[in-house]
């Protein structure tokens, strides 16, 4: 259907208030075409789109459609198990606690109970919500760290993980056999069901759980000042309470505690963007803290800072921050006695290979999965469920997010902090600052340097030039990256590995949008369209034998990128 046909079809239906038909008399071309040139789609991490009318947008209309789609699935996956529930909670952006209301409503009509907070709760307390009812599933309202124009929905299984691929391709299937968001109707049940609210129980054992991750609870914390920014999200009144039962000195970054949608306090909800820290920075340098955490608005990413040996305040990566935490809890485990022999920490193919080569020092092994923290989830439910299998010790990715104890089965924020606040707190009674601790580790195990590059490419146009530079690569692979020799390439669309262009064997994980190019040095470059927004990222790793080697490196090979291919 046109653009133009569809953009008619809404402002001509019943369905469509005439608030929202005057919304679309008001679009321009270019915003037109942009709200309507496609359906909006499921990707990595579930449905994420801006909000307002159109195909390509979330409204009620395009998130009924999906509530639809997942009872239906439920009534056929869990036939006359549908009163175990849906656990449903949401973020606090515009729309979010709207759309968590309708999918219960959606989903009572056809006979399936659900389950409701109170009010905004963090991705990984949904995640737990699932386990703790012994429901079928679950429901987070939420677009993460994107922008206040954006919302977005994900889908949980009953295990509490994000539908993955296989599962979630029979709900694909029954969404895409359904009427346009303008015609579909909910099939009401004989017997429908109701939503409960949950009580303040779930909320203080999953605090208690939280707290059990500390591996040395008892160093003394008397002096250490932490500052902490919820940056306006869902994890602020559990993110305190851990703090403040765990005895630490907590400073909370006031005009960004407020669950505003408009992230009015902030200028940037992303702990990845640099400009999500300026008002914690101001409050660590007022009060003279050691440390700053921040969760993103839906609390499973954290971002770090800390004050440095010259008193400066620096921020770490995702990959950084996880490098340093991965050796703490490893070598206090392995102190303790509590490190597994058989144990395994889980990745992605995008994050950094430094985390795995300190795993490897402690005799652990790495999984590595496709981008999405679903796939990391799913491997713990794996082994759990076959009865056998390797210990789980810890789990993480790249965008700031990490696992400690899987008592959730998405990444959780409020662990991270807590157990981030620990390993800075006792490299601090050690006299050590996290810029030495982590020059150290380099030392040790070389050096990385690992950073991701979004290249944007908005509207249809946008659409069709992403799938050319990907195509582009695929068959054209990259021959070297700033005069450094790639010598293997990895098509995670095709499953296929090749050297020296002829292929060499196959990827055993499900199909995706990524290519990775190896170097002859080890460093690596993956180039992955985003599955919820318009842009390409490229996951750019320089790896090299000392420090002096390793200046500069990423940015003469991004600059070889972006020359090569075109980027701007």
């Amino acid at each position: 259907m046109s653009i133009e046909s569809s953009y008619e079809r809404w402002l001509s239906s019943p369905r469509v208030d005439e608030e929202t038909k005057t919304i679309l008399r008001q679009m321009g071309e270019k915003e037109k075409a942009d709200a309507f040139f496609k359906d909006i789609e499921f990707g990595t991490g579930g449905m994420r789109g801006i909000l307002g009318p159109g195909t390509n947008r979330m409204n009620i209309h395009t998130v009924g459609r999906v509530a639809v789609a997942f009872g239906l699935f439920l009534q056929k996956k869990f036939p006359g198990e549908l009163s175990r529930g849906v656990s449903i909670s949401h973020d606090n952006r515009h729309m979010s606690r709207e759309f968590s209301e309708l999918s219960a409503k959606i989903l009572n009509k056809m006979g399936i109970k659900c389950y409701l907070f109170d009010a905004l709760r963090p991705t990984p307390e949904l995640s737990y919500a699932v386990r703790y009812t012994n429901g079928i599933g679950g429901i987070m309202v939420t677009a993460s760290h994107n922008p206040k124009e954006y919302n977005g929905y994900k889908l949980y299984d009953e295990t509490g993980c994000q539908l993955v691929p296989d599962v979630i391709q029979p709900m694909l299937d029954i969404l895409a056999g359904l009427p346009d968001e303008l015609s579909f109707e909910i099939p009401e049940a004989a017997k429908q069901e109701e939503t409960v609210i949950f009580d303040k129980k779930i909320d203080d054992d999953y605090v208690a759980l939280v707290k059990g991750c500390q591996i040395n609870p008892d160093l003394n914390k008397k002096g250490f000042k932490v500052v902490y920014t919820p940056q306006h999200g869902a994890s602020y009144e559990n993110a305190i309470r851990v703090f403040q039962e765990c005895g630490y000195e907590i400073h909370p970054v006031e005009c960004q505690c407020t669950h505003d949608p408009d992230f009015g306090g902030t200028a940037s909800p992303n702990p990845e963007n640099k400009e999500a820290y300026i008002e914690a920075i101001k409050l660590a340098k007022k009060i003279g803290a050691e440390l700053i955490v921040t969760t993103d608005p839906d609390g499973d990413r954290c971002g770090l800072g800390f004050k440095d040996k010259n008193g400066e305040y620096q921020l770490f990566t995702g990959n950084q921050s996880a490098a340093l935490l991965i050796d703490y809890i490893f070598s206090e485990r392995k102190k303790k006695g509590e490190l597994s022999k058989d144990g395994v920490m889980y990745d992605t193919i995008v994050t950094s290979s430094f985390g795995r080569d300190i795993a490897a020092s402690y005799g652990i092994k790495t999984e590595s999965f496709l981008t999405g923290f679903k796939f990391i989830g799913d491997r713990i439910h794996h082994y759990e469920k076959l009865g056998k299998g390797p210990h789980f010790e810890f789990g993480y990715e790249e965008s700031y997010g990490c696992l400690v104890q899987p008592f959730v089965r998405d990444k959780d924020g409020l662990q991270a902090i807590l157990l981030y606040s620990e390993m800075a707190l006792f490299h601090h009674l050690h006299g050590e600052t996290l810029d030495v601790a982590y020059e150290k580790l380099q030392e040790k195990h070389g050096f990385h340097d690992a950073r991701n590059v979004s290249f944007n490419f908005p509207g249809p146009e946008g659409a069709a030039k992403m799938k050319e530079l990907t195509a582009t690569l695929r068959e054209k692979p990259l021959k070297e990256i700033e005069g450094i020799k790639v010598i293997r390439f990895e098509d995670y669309q095709r499953r296929e590995i090749y050297e020296g262009g002829k292929k060499v064997g196959t990827i055993d994980l499900p199909v995706s949008d990524v290519l990775k190019f190896i170097c002859e040095d080890t460093s690596t470059v993956e180039v992955r369209p985003s599955g919820t927004e318009p842009k390409i990222k490229f996951y750019v790793e320089a790896v090299a034998k000392t420090k002096e080697e390793l200046s500069g490196k990423f940015e003469r090979m991004l600059l070889s990128l972006e020359k090569t291919l075109g980027l701007k």
